[in-house]
C-alpha cells in the first residue's frame, strides 16, 4: 500500500481530485482544510482537520497524529498579509527561519515551506506525482487551432511569461495581436483574465499565456487552469489559452475540452526550450 498522504488543501477543486485518486488507489490520506479558503466539499467523507493559516504548530501534530508520510500542498492560498494572521508559537518560529522570503515572491516563499515540511521527516510530492493524467499535454486539445496572429501573440507570450517568471512575480501574462494587455502579480490569473477583458482593442481577441517559473519547484504551485478559466476566458472575450507542456495542471481534461470547444477558443499545451 502506498505511503499515507497529507493533503494541505487550498481552494478550487484540484485538491478534492488528489483526494478521489487516494480512495480510488486504495491510499489513506488525511485532509488539512483552511478555514476561509479550502472548499467544504474536499473534505468529505475523508478524515480531515480545519485549521487557520497561522497554526502551524497544530498543522504538525495533526500530520503527525494522522501518521502522515508524504505531503503535498494543492489549490490557491491567496497570500495574505503577515499582519492579519494570527500566529501561534511554531508560526513566529517559522516566520523568522524564512526571514526574506516573505518579502520575496511565491516561489521563493514556497520553497522555504517545503524544505521546512521536510525537516520535520514529511516527503513533499507534487499533485502531478499523485492524480493519473494531470499534467498537459503537447498540442492542440480540442477542435479550435490558433491561427497565425493567435501563434504570435502566444511567442510573444511566452518570452514575457518567462521574464514575468524569473523575477518571481507571476506565471501568466495575457498578448492581443501583438501587445502585452497585462501580466499576472499578486491578485491571480482570474483577475488577469477579467482585468485584459476591458482593455482589448477592436480585432482578433487576446490570448493567456500560463508558464512555470523558470527556477519554480513543481512540488509547489505549478500554473493550473480548468473549465472555470474556460468559463472566465470566455467571458473575457479572449481567444484561448497555451499552457507550458508537461509543467502544467489541468483540472478535469475532459471538462476544459468540452467547455473550449461549445465557446469555440483553443487549448495548446506548448514545449518550452530552457536556457
Amino acid at each position: 500500500m502506498a505511503a499515507k498522504l497529507g493533503v494541505l488543501a487550498g481552494g478550487g477543486p484540484l485538491p478534492r481530485q488528489v483526494v478521489d485518486q487516494c480512495i480510488a488507489d486504495r491510499r489513506p490520506v488525511f485532509v488539512v482544510a483552511f478555514e476561509g479558503f479550502t472548499e467544504p466539499s474536499t473534505c468529505k467523507d475523508v478524515p480531515h482537520v480545519w485549521l487557520r493559516l497561522g497554526q502551524v504548530g497544530a498543522l504538525l501534530k495533526a500530520l503527525k497524529a494522522a501518521k502522515c508520510v508524504e505531503l503535498v500542498m494543492i489549490g490557491p492560498i491567496p497570500r495574505p498579509s503577515i499582519s492579519t494572521l494570527r500566529l501561534d508559537f511554531r508560526a513566529i518560529g517559522l516566520l523568522g527561519r524564512l526571514g526574506k522570503a516573505t518579502n520575496q515572491g511565491d516561489n521563493a516563499l514556497l520553497s522555504m515551506l517545503v524544505a521546512e515540511l521536510e525537516s520535520e521527516g514529511f516527503k513533499v510530492v507534487g499533485a502531478h506525482e499523485v492524480i493519473d493524467g494531470v499534467t498537459s499535454q503537447a498540442g492542440v486539445l480540442g477542435k479550435v487551432k490558433p491561427d497565425e496572429t493567435a501563434e504570435r501573440d502566444i511567442s510573444i507570450g511566452c518570452r514575457a511569461a518567462k521574464q514575468l517568471g524569473l523575477a518571481d512575480i507571476g506565471q501568466a501574462v495575457v498578448v492581443q495581436q501583438g501587445i502585452v494587455l497585462g501580466v499576472e502579480a499578486i491578485e491571480g490569473t482570474d483577475a488577469l483574465i477579467e482585468r485584459c477583458g476591458r482593455l482589448q482593442q477592436p480585432g482578433p481577441g487576446g490570448v493567456l499565456v500560463k508558464l512555470k517559473k523558470p527556477h519554480q519547484d513543481e512540488r509547489a504551485d505549478l500554473p493550473t487552469i480548468g473549465p472555470r478559466t474556460i468559463e472566465r476566458i470566455a467571458a473575457a472575450g479572449l481567444r484561448g489559452v497555451a499552457v507550458e507542456a508537461g509543467a502544467s495542471l489541468m483540472v478535469d481534461r475532459a471538462a476544459v475540452i468540452a467547455e473550449a470547444d461549445r465557446h469555440g477558443l483553443f487549448v495548446i499545451g506548448i514545449e518550452i526550450t530552457r536556457d
